[in-house]
């Protein structure tokens, strides 16, 4: 089955498509444990983004028991918000990301099951801004549990284009 996700037509750049959308790339805070990309040879390896707005996570607790469907959705768009912020961090223009996997952990109930459908809501994201370029392979995996008690967190690898 097929599906096909169209982009605000109303601006030809990734960041006017981003702000048409009423959204915008957050600033990244600096860890003392790792960094946020790491680029090896054209391939740019995005950590594991939990969905912080403003230096606060936006959910806790797991998706079926404490989290609904629609709110993990909207988490892991924040979430992969994160992952383009630290893309660009690494390319320097929005413009210039083209993603090639994403990793979607959803902490969940074992018997949720929906954890495509979480991850559809950051694919649709990365493919309503980047085209294209959002296009990706991609997992999406129901895990026990992830930091912070997060419900979801995206990890990516991307290229320059």
């Amino acid at each position: 089955m097929s599906q096909t996700v169209t982009s605000p037509a109303s601006t030809d750049s990734a960041s006017g498509r981003l702000q048409t959308l009423g959204m915008a790339l957050p600033e990244l805070r600096d860890n003392a444990y790792y960094v946020h990309h790491r680029t090896v040879g054209s391939s740019i390896y995005i950590s594991g983004q939990l969905p912080y707005k403003d230096g606060w996570l936006l959910g806790q607790g797991t998706v079926g028991r404490d989290v609904e469907l629609e709110t993990a959705r909207s988490l892991a768009r924040h979430a992969v918000l994160n992952c383009l912020a630290a893309a660009v961090q690494a390319v320097g223009d929005l413009d210039r990301v083209r993603i090639v996997q994403m990793l979607v952990f959803v902490a969940s109930t074992p018997d949720f099951g929906e954890q495509s459908q979480v991850a559809n809501a950051a694919s649709d994201l990365l493919i309503e801004v980047l085209g294209e370029n959002g296009r990706h392979a991609r997992t999406a995996i129901g895990v026990a549990g992830l930091p912070l008690n997060s419900p979801v967190e995206i990890q990516m690898v991307c290229t320059a284009v």
